[in-house]
């Protein structure tokens, strides 16, 4: 698989453009840039569990939006802007301590929407959230 990314893109990078925002505030940390995917970790603390002590879904979705967001604005020119259009999560299991892991893959890169699948795991791999985000692809505003 050729790497999709149109413009540089490490964990590092990841790290330095979200200093400041919801990601870091969460906790969430990026771990690998593949060719064609993104993967972080969250942890299930006090910042992320709900009332009930257990993994809260709309955290699970911050985690997917973030790496399909991500995902999307990597691989499009650097002159167009991705917005988010539709997120869905299908919350699998519950998870009240650890860690759980997301990693994007596309599913559809087209020339004005994308598609991107977000699996998140706990700590023993097992499915904790499938999420699908679709993206607009903006061209610069003239």
């Amino acid at each position: 698989m050729a790497r999709i990314w149109t413009q540089p893109l490490s964990v590092d990078i990841l790290r330095e453009v979200h200093r400041g925002t919801s990601p870091e505030h969460l906790g969430i940390e990026f771990l690998e840039v593949g060719d064609d995917t993104i993967s972080a970790r969250m942890p299930v603390d006090a910042r992320t569990r709900q009332p009930y002590g257990i993994l809260h879904g709309g955290i699970s979705v911050v985690l997917a939006e973030t790496l399909g967001s991500c995902g999307a604005a990597f691989s499009s020119a650097p002159e167009q802007r991705t917005v988010g259009l539709e997120i869905n999560a299908n919350h699998l299991r519950a998870v009240s301590s650890g860690w759980v892991t997301g990693t994007a893959r596309p599913i559809h890169r087209g020339r004005s929407t994308h598609v991107w699948q977000i699996d998140v795991a706990d700590d023993a791999g097992r499915p904790v959230c499938i999420s699908r985000i679709t993206l607009a692809v903006l061209d610069p505003q003239r």
